[in-house]
């Protein structure tokens, strides 16, 4: 799970293997599999910074090579 923050300042996490996409239009939104949208504060390479350490961590980035 990866941490972000919500507008209204609230702190998530999210599952990354969920992020379908990602849009900025002009705010960061996540984009799930379910459909659902999660509108977030970071910036969208903070994201996929945040999600590129998360799988580094958890050994699957290697594989995905």
């Amino acid at each position: 799970m990866i941490q972000v923050t919500r507008l209204n300042g609230a702190k998530v996490w999210v599952n990354p293997h969920q992020i379908e996409f990602i849009e900025t239009n002009p705010d960061t939104t996540l984009v799930l599999l379910s459909g659902k949208t999660v509108i977030v504060r970071e910036k969208a390479e903070e994201v996929l910074e945040k999600i590129l350490n998360y799988r580094s961590r958890i050994g699957t980035f290697k594989n995905e090579l």
